[in-house]
């Protein structure tokens, strides 16, 4: 497909090498040639120079015959307009970044006036993320399907988990709810166990489950899951913002710190019941004058992954039993991967993957789509749920005589809202929701699944 981004930053970037990897071809306009000079040359990626919000420009940069055009610069005003210049001159899909909160309400109701395909807002898509991690403490991952009754959730195996040095087969029988064992990530490798495969102690594990049944097999994990009572957010971002409403409209008790005085009196304003603190969030006697050790979450959202890092490492030096997220937005050293951080958190990637998954959905056959799609496993994996829709080699015949690819697993039916986690003796049949979880990048339809 061709596509063109409007916009070369953080998340523009993401994107457009996100979706250069799915074999798209992808041209970025940015008025900043610095910033353009960062992408350019990379293959199947175009950088033009210009305002992306004219009509000129859209037509060099050939908006006429592309088919989506998105828009992510760091303005929401432009971004739009640059969506109704684009439809008006012939991309037939466009996708705009809306950020301002006090858009969120409105966007909805403009969409169509707008002429949107989609519109997103990555730091509210980011905070429910968040809140979801808060709501279940004992969880590094949590990813849904099914409309939100089956989650994946990644949890690490602890040294006296009854699933330490146990083979995958045996363990379904220490669950009545049912699961099962999707990847399992050692030593930075990503694996799809077979039965045969045996677990151990510091094992990073994606579990899918019924979502009702979540808070029984954390208990059976043994994964502490108390709820979460008092949450600090160190850093006053607009994620902050929507992550501090989010909470405390449901009776959790939020502290923001946020150094910019004129930033906490907009957050004061605009969060009635959140208490916001005007200082330094690196400034350790602060924090704990503000009681750092007695929150039950502490989220790390500064403006810089190194401000994160250390201050996460700080907090669970002196609160080890608190939830602790760690925001980061360009670091990709390895090193962070094996550093004692709970739960870290990718807004741009977020963003990315939702744009990907619309875009695996334009490409999909009438018969099958792609309803959800997450990158798992530090992107060594993908999640994807399809919808069967008409008659093809994977219908009606029973898993364990599907010749399956290698690498990939069937992990849970959706039919008609019972939740089946499938055995080799289960069948897919028409209409049914399916989710697998594969090694294999860039499959589009429900046959791909099929050696």
């Amino acid at each position: 497909m061709k596509i063109i981004i409007v916009g070369c930053g953080r998340v523009g970037r993401t994107i457009a090498r996100q979706l250069e990897k799915e074999g798209h071809s992808i041209t970025v306009i940015d008025t900043d040639g610095e910033a353009l000079q960062a992408i350019a040359g990379t293959q199947n990626i175009m950088a033009l120079e210009g305002n992306g919000a004219t009509f000129s420009t859209l037509t060099d940069a050939g908006v006429a015959d592309c088919d989506l055009l998105i828009a992510v610069t760091a303005l929401d005003e432009l971004n739009l307009y640059a969506c109704l210049v684009g439809k008006d001159a012939g991309a037939p899909r466009t996708i705009a970044r809306v950020r301002n909160p006090e858009y969120t309400n409105d966007v909805p109701r403009l969409k169509d006036e707008l002429k949107l395909s989609l519109a997103i807002n990555p730091e509210q898509t980011c905070a429910r993320e968040l809140s979801r991690l808060i709501k279940f403490p004992g969880a590094v991952e949590i990813d849904s399907f099914a409309k939100g009754t089956v989650d994946l959730i990644k949890v690490k195996i602890k040294s006296d988990s009854v699933l330490a040095d146990r083979k995958v087969v045996d363990c379904a029988g220490l669950f009545k709810n049912g699961l099962r064992i999707c990847t399992v990530e050692r030593d930075k490798v990503c694996h799809i166990p077979n039965g045969d495969f045996e677990l151990k102690a510091g094992d990073i594990i994606s579990i899918i489950s019924e979502s009702n049944a979540a808070a029984k097999l954390f208990k059976n994990l043994g994964v502490i899951n108390s709820k979460s009572r008092h949450v600090m957010i160190l850093g006053g971002s607009k994620i902050a913002y929507y992550l501090a409403k989010s909470l405390s409209e449901i009776g959790i008790k939020v502290k923001i710190v946020e150094s910019s005085l004129e930033r906490c009196e907009d957050l004061s304003d605009a969060l009635c019941n959140v208490t916001v603190i005007h200082g330094n969030a690196m400034n350790q006697e602060l924090l704990i004058s503000e009681g750092i050790e007695h929150a039950d979450a502490i989220v790390a959202l500064m403006d810089t992954d190194e401000e994160n890092i250390i201050v996460s490492l700080f907090a669970k030096d002196v609160n080890p039993d608190s939830k602790i997220i760690t925001e980061i937005n360009e670091l990709s050293f390895s090193i962070i991967e094996s550093l004692p951080l709970d739960s870290v958190i990718h807004p741009k990637h977020l963003t990315g993957q939702y744009i990907i998954q619309y875009v695996r959905a334009m490409q999909n056959s009438v018969g099958s789509n792609i309803e959800t799609l997450y990158n798992i496993c530090n992107e060594q994996a993908e999640a994807l749920e399809f919808r069967a829709r008409e008659e093809n080699m994977a219908i009606g015949v029973p898993l364990a005589m599907l010749g399956l690819k290698d690498e990939l697993q069937i992990v849970c039916i959706n039919r008609g809202g019972e939740i089946i986690i499938p055995t080799g003796k289960d069948c897919i049949e028409l209409n049914d929701s399916v989710v697998i979880v594969t090694k294999h990048k860039g499959l589009f339809d429900l046959k791909d699944i099929l050696k």
